[in-house]
């Protein structure tokens, strides 16, 4: 049985999540199929493009993390590229979308029409939706992901034994295929994954519903904007305040304090 706290939170508070739990395999299956059939262009063009890009997050050592999505900030990629008029090295904005657009009736149908009816039924709730993977040997340095208006739900498409997990405050957490795990991610993390095999799950960030949704939606606007402005590959996912403060430092350093003197 898993313990929930103010930063750990119970997927179940959340029902607009259990179509994709419920799914887990069909969208495990879409993300196989692309890695096994796409072409090494499409491949190169869905990790240039459509995957999320940070400037603030590091890790130990080389083995890297790799993410691509679907939907970010409420919007479909090929719609999000267009909005931003984002320019890439290797493409001209509207060449992008159309290939975003290909790739993803192409190979996550399914996925799509399940981010499209949630975000129907309530009110565009799901803001990203993406997959990230931790590659063997992943170990991501102490950081925050400032978005206080969002919760983040991770789903376990393929999660090998061993020790991959997140540890945040005094816990570690490990994710578990066909479920949910939901964080508050404004809380000092790192996760990593010190198996031989990679780690997938999908990453979806929704608005926190005990808030007022035009406040969260104003908040996201002028952060995206920001981000946007700074980095437009982060699509609108990460930013310079991502990175740990001091105050990040002892405020992890405080949790596993606290969590001694129980102990003692």
């Amino acid at each position: 049985m898993s313990n929930f706290n103010e930063y750990h939170l119970n997927p179940e508070t959340f029902p607009f999540l259990q179509n994709l739990q419920e799914n887990w395999q069909v969208i495990r299956e879409e993300f196989t199929n692309f890695i096994k059939q796409a072409s090494p262009e499409e491949l190169k063009f869905t990790y240039d493009v459509l995957g999320p890009k940070s400037k603030t997050i590091k890790t130990k050592g080389n083995s890297k993390y790799s993410a691509f999505g679907i939907l970010f900030q409420g919007l479909l990629i090929e719609e999000y590229i267009q909005f931003h008029q984002i320019q890439y090295p290797e493409y001209e904005t509207d060449v992008a979308a159309k290939k975003a657009l290909e790739l993803r009736e192409k190979y996550f149908p399914n996925l799509a029409q399940m981010i499209t009816v949630i975000n129907l039924e309530n009110d565009d709730v799901v803001r990203n939706a993406y997959f990230g993977t931790f590659h063997p040997g992943l170990d991501i340095k102490l950081h925050v992901n400032y978005n206080p208006h969002m919760n983040r739900g991770y789903l376990g498409l393929i999660v090998p034994q061993g020790d991959v997990a997140m540890k945040i405050c005094h816990e570690q957490l490990y994710w578990h295929e066909g479920e949910f795990m939901v964080l508050d991610h404004s809380y000092p993390h790192c996760p990593h994954n010190y198996t031989e095999y990679d780690r997938t799950v999908l990453v979806v960030d929704f608005f926190k519903t005990d808030q007022p949704r035009e406040e969260v939606m104003r908040f996201e606007q002028e952060q995206v904007t920001e981000r946007m402005q700074d980095n437009p590959y982060s699509l609108g996912v990460f930013g310079k305040s991502d990175k740990a403060n001091t105050e990040d430092f002892i405020k992890y350093g405080l949790a596993h304090q606290l969590e001694w003197d129980k102990a003692l």
